[in-house]
């Protein structure tokens, strides 16, 4: 038998245990088979023993004989890697693992007891992670296969790398792949320091041929944390002191995170319309000025001056722009 039809066989057999009766397009849409290969699927199982019987009518389907169970659940190498993404099912897919993160997680439920079984399956129908932000579309990453293998496998590589200042082309050692806010950063070693590489401006990869041994001790996490502490101070090194309307008061946090509410919590008192003064963490001039103007009419910048007359100004040309019959 093809190993890749006994795979298949092996997850229509965990399919029945763990969920009890299940139609042939139910099971076709669950392997992504045809319905006429189900058919023959089973067949296959009831030619090797495995007791399958088909139950007729509306309510029809197949089912294993009560109280049958298979403890054929070994997890493969690939298998086991893949359940740290149990929780991200489109992350998995985007790295080339969903098949094999399904049949890990069906093996572990094969293997659970009957309660915890049950329990693993109230949790994954109540609990969904969506990684990507609201209003935009993930980034296409037509690389990030070839980019995870080598970070699997720890091969070396040549990025062709779109910047924002033009392309080059650089070797790399991929060290770890980082999802931040539906955006796959590749974090590699590249002329003897660490660098984070946006995969969605990758575009070719080309192994070099060579394995490298990874940096004793790194630790991709406390680098991703450190790495993004660094970013935020070094993009937001200035303050802008702002009176905000109560409605700016709810857009703060959802327009400028965690540096929004931060200014919230150290906000003065409210004067009689409600409006209150605070002082934003912002990006430089020409950035603020644009997020700033984000808050419409409800917001005033008080300082500091060059900021407020950054803001005039666009604020005169808009209107002079608009201002046009």
């Amino acid at each position: 038998m093809a190993p890749m039809r006994a795979d298949r066989l092996l997850s229509l057999l965990l399919l029945l245990q763990n969920r009890g009766r299940m139609t042939a397009p139910e099971l076709a849409a669950e392997l992504e088979v045809s319905v006429r290969t189900v058919y023959r699927d089973v067949e296959a199982l009831g030619a090797a023993g495995v007791p399958v019987c088909a139950d007729r009518g509306p309510e029809g389907g197949y089912r294993l004989v009560d109280g049958y169970r298979t403890r054929l659940t070994g997890l493969t190498d690939a298998e086991a890697g893949s359940l740290f993404l149990a929780g991200m099912p489109g992350p998995a897919r985007d790295l080339g693992l969903g098949a094999v993160l399904a049949s890990a997680q069906l093996k572990v439920q094969a293997a659970l007891p009957a309660g915890l079984s049950s329990q693993a399956r109230r949790v994954q129908e109540r609990f969904h992670l969506d990684a990507p932000a609201w209003f935009r579309e993930a980034d296409p990453v037509p690389c990030l296969t070839a980019v995870a293998a080598a970070v699997w496998e720890r091969r070396a590589v040549r990025l062709h790398y779109r910047r924002w200042r033009g392309e080059v082309r650089r070797e790399v050692r991929p060290l770890g792949l980082v999802l931040k806010g539906g955006i796959w950063y590749l974090v590699a070693l590249a002329e003897e320091a660490v660098r984070t590489y946006r995969v969605s401006r990758v575009l070719s990869v080309e192994e070099t041929g060579d394995v490298f041994e990874r940096p004793a001790g790194f630790d991709l996490a406390a680098y991703w944390a450190e790495a993004s502490r660094r970013l935020e101070a070094a993009l937001r090194q200035d303050t802008a002191r702002l009176r905000i309307s109560p409605r700016a008061r709810r857009l703060l946090p959802m327009q400028f995170g965690a540096a929004g509410v931060r200014a919230l919590d150290g906000a003065g008192p409210p004067d009689g319309d409600g409006w209150v003064e605070v002082e934003l963490t912002v990006e430089s001039e020409a950035v603020a000025v644009g997020d700033l103007l984000r808050l419409g009419t409800e917001a005033e910048v008080l300082g500091p001056p060059g900021l407020r007359q950054a803001v005039a100004r666009a604020v005169a040309a808009l209107a002079d722009r608009y201002g046009q019959p």
